[in-house]
């Protein structure tokens, strides 16, 4: 039996010597290899931390001391140190473990978003807590990496970190020159050249060579490493960093050598204040395929073959990709087209921009707020800018959206990538609030497409409009089969079928290509689709039409503000129903409701919507069927409504 299979808590891995600690470390990243690969994860990352978690728990105890990881996506090493390896195999899968911390799964897991630069406010307001409970001397250690750094919370919380001095505080820079693509910035730029500075490994290295001089050898020479403090000291310096805010700092250690970890961390746990310890790690260690691999070195994977890192099916054509050539296009055509995203350039779609246009692109770093106004500025400035994301990490940035950008009525693009249900990262990855968020602001506009052709069109039109923010939103996957519309409305609502009882205007009806038929005793459903649902309504029509109700299915296209026709179309229908990849609680159902109400149009909408909670992790299909969200729930869903309605 290896030392993995009798790993069951961080106690069983303090027994182990230096040496059983490094073969330990090669098993689990063989471990990790197999099992991620056969599920899908962040590989690259939990690749590069495996001898770091493992000097943490040998050195630390958690749970009494804190571990926090920030996004927490590389925390599968501190999962299998605190018990967990057995259940790997479910691992991002509908009640399997999920693919960051999470409370309810370990008392050892402090956190659950996966959103970047939040560690060092949680581990902030931890030792206060520590400190107030009257347990000031524990540490609290947050492990957050260099990308992250590039966050204005992290020197928000450092700000507050280094006045508290009566406060242990361990930050732990998991330095890999990385966050999904290469850091960059002028912080980059300062950690870089520490990088190439290894004050701390070569006089610790001088430290051990005089005292085995001195005949102190083995286990022996770390303990009295750690007993000269005068001697060790002289390795903890301000940078041109940290000087100012007082932080102590240790490094750069060798974040694939346990025994140096170890010396730096015990330090860190004796020192009293905060001090700040610079491990220095490679993302993907030890696997040549993530290693090597151009782009992300295996950030994030499907399912991929162990041997050679390639994936084990064919990736169909992406929604992404069509957002790349249409922007590329753009910018060929218009000299004011900029792009911005914040650390995430290849997810995006903006590298092949990025390659073209260098001079009109720019990557802000892990900063949406930043990415958000200074759109704000360049809009000012005479640009188009358009700043891509994902959906998830658009929370962040609304205020500049709300105060920087619409306040002043400023044409800015955004692209939502990964909008709506995505399933195996979780709760905080889901794109599900986008649409309530932002349908609140004045002026805002926002585009659903359907498809790719679609796609195409809307990103167009929204580049065209010069008097305040756009959004265009789609889902994560690839792309489905083109819609086309059997009718497109003057406001541009693409009707995709209609009602036998013709309750369409005749002009709809001509446009459609069919003829007037007698109406039907059947009651008539308005059903709005959006976005990726409109497949989905469509075979929801069909179903309802065996069941005997006539159904009009329309998709808005552009769904704020509400198209009028939409409104007229309610007025000619017993029921309107609006199928939304988005939250019920503010979403699109809620406008056009409240577009009815002011109408005065008193037919009863409802909504097929997210519910209000947050999802744990599944695949898309699971959870759209878990809240009634496929087609077989929604049918179900409105043939009750129907059935309440008439009774």
């Amino acid at each position: 039996m290896g030392f993995l299979d009798k790993l069951n808590s961080p106690q069983d891995l303090k027994a182990l010597s230096p040496q059983q600690a490094e073969e330990l470390a090669d098993e689990i990243r063989q471990f990790l290899i197999e099992k991620v690969s056969a599920t899908g994860g962040h590989l690259g990352p939990n690749l590069g931390v495996v001898e770091l978690t493992l000097a943490l728990h040998r050195v630390f105890n958690s749970p009494e001391e804190p571990i926090v990881f920030d996004t927490s996506h590389q925390s599968y090493v501190h999962k299998i140190v605190t018990g967990r390896a057995d259940k790997f195999d479910t691992l991002r899968q509908k009640d399997g473990i999920s693919g960051y911390t999470a409370r309810n799964e370990s008392e050892h897991d402090w956190t659950e978003s996966s959103h970047a630069s939040a560690a060092l406010s949680v581990a902030d307001g931890l030792s206060k807590a520590k400190l107030l409970s009257g347990r000031g001397d524990d540490n609290v250690v947050a492990v957050v990496g260099d990308g992250a750094l590039t966050g204005g919370m992290c020197w928000e919380a450092l700000n507050n970190i280094a006045e508290g001095k009566g406060r242990n505080v361990v930050i732990v820079v998991n330095d890999n020159g990385r966050s999904y693509s290469p850091t960059i910035g002028g912080f980059a730029e300062n950690l870089s050249r520490l990088r190439t500075e290894p004050v701390y490994d070569e006089i610790m290295d001088h430290g051990k060579k005089t005292l085995k001089s001195m005949g102190w050898v083995g286990n022996r020479t770390f303990d009295a490493l750690h007993a000269f403090k005068e001697g060790v000291k002289s390795s903890v310096i301000p940078t041109e960093m940290f000087p100012e805010l007082g932080m102590k700092y240790i490094g750069p250690v060798k974040g694939h050598d346990i025994r140096s970890l170890e010396r730096a961390f015990r330090y860190a746990k004796e020192y009293e204040g905060p001090v700040l310890v610079h491990a220095v790690t490679e993302k993907g260690h030890g696997y040549s395929p993530a290693v090597n691999e151009p782009n992300d070195q295996m950030h994030s994977t499907g399912v991929i073959d162990p041997a050679t890192g390639s994936p084990v099916s064919a990736s169909k054509p992406g929604w992404t990709s069509i957002f790349t050539e249409e922007v590329l296009a753009a910018a060929r055509k218009r000299d004011d087209i900029v792009a911005i995203t914040a650390a995430m350039a290849g997810p995006t779609g903006l590298a092949p921009f990025a390659e073209e246009f260098p001079d009109r692109f720019f990557d802000v770093g892990i900063a949406e707020q930043h990415a958000m106004t200074s759109a704000s500025g360049l809009a000012l400035g005479g640009m188009h800018p358009v700043v891509a994301l994902y959906s998830t990490f658009l929370n962040r940035a609304f205020d500049q959206l709300l105060m920087d950008v619409a306040l002043l009525g400023l044409p800015v693009t955004i692209v939502l990538d990964r909008a709506g249900v995505t399933g195996s990262d979780g709760a905080s990855h889901n794109g599900v609030w986008d649409m309530a968020i932002t349908s609140i602001i004045p002026g805002m506009r926002i585009a659903v497409p359907r498809d790719g052709e679609r796609l195409r069109e809307l990103f167009a039109e929204s580049l065209d409009i010069t008097d305040g923010p756009s959004i265009v939103r789609f889902p994560k996957g690839s792309l489905p089969q083109p819609l086309e519309a059997v009718a497109t409305l003057s406001d541009g609502v693409d009707v995709l079928a209609y009602a036998d009882t013709q309750v369409l205007d005749a002009g709809v009806a001509q446009d459609a290509g069919a003829e007037q038929g007698p109406e039907s005793e059947a009651p008539d459903v308005l059903l709005v689709a959006l976005g990726a649902f409109t497949g989905n309504a469509l075979e929801v029509a069909r179903q309802l039409g065996d069941e005997g109700v006539n159904v009009t299915v329309v998709d808005p296209r552009w769904v704020a503000p509400v198209p009028q026709s939409l409104v007229a179309l309610a007025d000619d229908h017993d029921m309107v129903v609006v199928y939304e990849d988005g939250v019920m609680r503010g979403g699109v159902g809620s406008l056009i409701a409240e577009a009815l109400s002011a109408a005065e149009v008193d037919t009863p909408v409802r909504r097929l919507a997210f519910p209000h909670s947050f999802p744990l992790h599944a695949s898309r299909n699971e959870l759209l069927a878990e809240v009634g969200l496929d087609v077989d729930g929604a049918t179900e869903s409105i043939l009750g409504w129907l059935e309440r309605e008439e009774s």
